[in-house]
């Protein structure tokens, strides 16, 4: 991904984490009971979040 700060990383996994404890589709192989922050994570780290972010 781009050059992200720290604070937009937290943001994004967070948000992340909170659709999937929602019930969202999982973009990455999950290994029996894994914690949704982890996942979200994990699919951070591999370029699989479908998120965008835009500066002003």
């Amino acid at each position: 991904m781009e050059d992200l700060t720290r604070f937009e990383i937290a943001r994004i996994v967070g948000a992340r984490a909170l659709q999937i404890a929602m019930g969202s589709p999982v973009l990455v192989e999950v290994e029996g009971d894994e914690d949704p922050l982890e996942i979200a994570k994990r699919e951070f780290d591999e370029g699989v979040v479908p998120v965008v972010v835009i500066r002003r």
